[in-house]
């Protein structure tokens, strides 16, 4: 069955059609009757009929025919035949554009309902606005206003959602539709990346894993010349810009089923069948320089992206399942921006507290929590607030996950033996002020990042730990003697990453007095909470209806102060350690947590979900 809109484009070519064949001239035959002899008669305003004088050269449809004067004013000639040339491409152009905007304003969800009436009505208006001009050019600019303002609002709302790589119309957009079409016709311009960029596709290259001489050109052209290869790159473009941390590739009986983790939380994509699945595993794994016959055992590699004039790592690891093989792939944007304390979300007098500690000239400054908790990316929000060039940095990351200017930043390779014991020992010997370690996973790594901050070093790095005090007896339990680790540490900073409401759709209503008594929260003081949409109500275009889009840290500061490393050096007891520290002040991370949710920035379910 025919929706609406295909139902009023239906019904514009009919009018369009209705014009184009009658015109004005159709009106005055209607006026003119023609009496059984042939003779033409007038009808007067007393009704009677008069004979009508015939036209000198006889009467004509359409253009202006050989040999008619052309000074004379003639009824029925306002058609020309290259305006009605430009009249029916412009109308076939305006049913393609109209079609493409139904079918993306649906896909970015931008009021397709709205938008479609919109151009239709333009359009009836413009065509209505050509046929009443009293010239042709006046009709021309009915016509294309029809046309044209409706499209350049449409273009600039939609591209105000988009990144740049998806906007229409720029100067980027253009050259590459010039580059398709003269591809097409066998003209190829700029170098051969650029050509295979833009032979297909989304506009993203994915590039193989650094090989050694021909081998990485070979990897690339069996990748490329395969039947996947689009849908792969599809999926890789898809996920980043729907700003995916990882891409779950998962077999399932009769297809390969898809799921993306966006803010932290998983989201079900549209499946492949079964052969497409295996056939896009098997591209990640020519990329990432695994064995593709080894489907048993688990594998790991990786491979990079170009996208928007910048690069993007991701990597891949398998594991052999009863049905076949899974496939995770991280996605690390190295293009992206590092981002300051105000950023992640910290109050004020956090900010202030974190700006201290940074600063001094040694100690060992620790971010604690789970896998995916944003704790790299708070290290480098440390580094900003450290002047670049008065000091020399040096980082040691697995993997370097944001490019920061006049840093000296090493990466971890494991295979050459390179690793995070290894690499601080000789770093140490270059005259650093400021060490940043990835992770402190083993106790070699533990010790000599307490030694260093008590040699004249500032020491960033992370840990594994469930709150601040877990993370000083995890380093206990990694053998730091205690009077080493209380001389050493200045602070350890916990956090969680919670999804932040979208603020064009989340919904206000009053908590319960149970509820507020439950998180200790006074119930005169709290007039209204915030939640996402219930999933009836209407979708919103902003967050594509999830009902959160990006997510903010909670926080939980330890500062160590001369009582507490009394404590840790003496007697470590994590009762004690704990009573000194709420004693001077640290708030548990759900006690900031609540901050956030009686400012409205996220729901009380999503502050439970993620801090217990």
């Amino acid at each position: 069955m025919m929706n609406t809109t295909s139902v009023f484009r239906l019904l514009l070519l009919v009018l369009m059609l209705a014009g184009i064949v009658f015109g004005d001239a159709g009106l005055l035959e209607a006026q003119q009757q023609v009496t059984p002899a042939g003779a033409p008669v007038f009808a007067n305003s007393m009704g009677s009929s008069v004979p009508y004088p015939p036209a000198p050269d006889g009467f004509y449809r359409g253009s202006l025919p050989a040999g008619r004067p052309s000074g004379r004013d003639m009824v029925g000639f306002y058609f020309h035949n290259l305006l009605l040339i430009y009249l029916l491409g412009l109308f076939v152009l305006w049913v393609w554009t109209a079609s493409w905007i139904d079918t993306d304003a649906n896909q970015l969800k931008v009021y397709p309902e709205l938008w479609n009436s919109i151009v239709l009505l333009a359009a009836v208006l413009g065509f209505v606005g050509a046929l009443c001009a009293p010239n042709g050019f006046v009709s021309f600019l009915s016509m294309t206003a029809g046309y044209a303002i409706p499209m350049g609002f449409y273009v600039l709302e939609r591209n105000k959602r988009v990144p740049d790589s998806g906007k229409v119309l720029t100067p980027r957009h253009l050259k590459s539709v010039a580059l398709r079409l003269l591809s097409r016709m066998g003209v190829n311009i700029g170098s051969t990346k650029e050509t295979r960029s833009h032979s297909g596709g989304p506009p993203i290259r994915l590039i193989g894993k650094s090989g050694t001489g021909a081998g990485e050109i070979d990897r690339s052209r069996q990748v490329e010349s395969s039947s996947g290869y689009i849908s792969a790159r599809e999926l890789i473009y898809d996920a980043i810009l729907r700003r995916t941390t990882d891409i779950h590739l998962e077999p399932k009986e009769g297809e390969m089923s898809v799921r993306l983790r966006v803010d932290g939380v998983m989201y079900p994509a549209e499946a492949f069948d079964r052969s497409t699945g295996d056939a896009l595993v098997n591209i990640f794994k020519v990329l990432s320089a695994m064995d593709i016959t080894e489907r048993r055992k688990a594998q790991d590699g990786s491979f990079r992206a170009e996208m928007e004039n910048r690069t993007i790592d991701f990597r891949v690891a398998t594991q052999g399942l009863q049905g076949g093989e899974k496939m995770v792939i991280r996605i690390l944007d190295k293009g992206a921006t590092a981002k300051t304390m105000v950023d992640l979300g910290m109050r004020k007098q956090l900010v202030e507290q974190m700006q201290t500690i940074v600063s001094q000239p040694h100690g060992m400054f620790l971010t604690c929590g789970p896998t995916g908790a944003g704790k790299s990316t708070t290290l480098y929000a440390a580094l900003q607030e450290i002047n670049a060039y008065e000091n020399n940095i040096i980082t040691v990351e697995d993997p370097v996950e944001y490019k920061m200017a006049n840093v000296t930043q090493i990466e971890i390779n494991s295979k050459a033996g390179q690793t995070f014991a290894t690499a601080l020992r000789s770093i140490l010997r270059q005259d650093p002020d400021v060490v940043m370690i990835g992770e402190i996973r083993d106790s070699e790594t533990a010790k000599i990042s307490c030694q260093a901050a008590n040699t004249g070093h500032m020491v960033f790095s992370t840990i594994h730990a469930n709150d601040t005090i877990a993370a000083l007896f995890r380093l206990i339990d990694l053998e730091v003697e205690p009077f080493l680790l209380a001389s050493s540490i200045s602070a350890i900073l916990g956090q969680r990453l919670v999804r932040k409401l979208c603020v064009d759709c989340k919904v206000a209503y009053k908590p319960t007095a149970d509820l507020l008594q439950k998180i200790g929260l006074p119930a005169d003081k709290v007039d209204k909470f915030y939640r996402p949409p219930a999933k009836t109500e209407a979708m919103c275009p902003t967050c594509n209806g999830l009902g959160y889009l990006g997510r903010v840290g909670v926080f939980e500061l330890l500062v160590i102060n001369d009582r507490l490393r009394d404590l840790i050096r003496e007697t470590p007891n994590m009762s004690a350690i704990k009573a000194e520290a709420r004693k001077n002040g640290m708030l548990y991370m759900k006690e900031e947590g609540l901050r956030l949710v009686v400012k409205g920035t996220t729901s009380i379910d999503e502050l439970l979900r993620v801090v217990k």
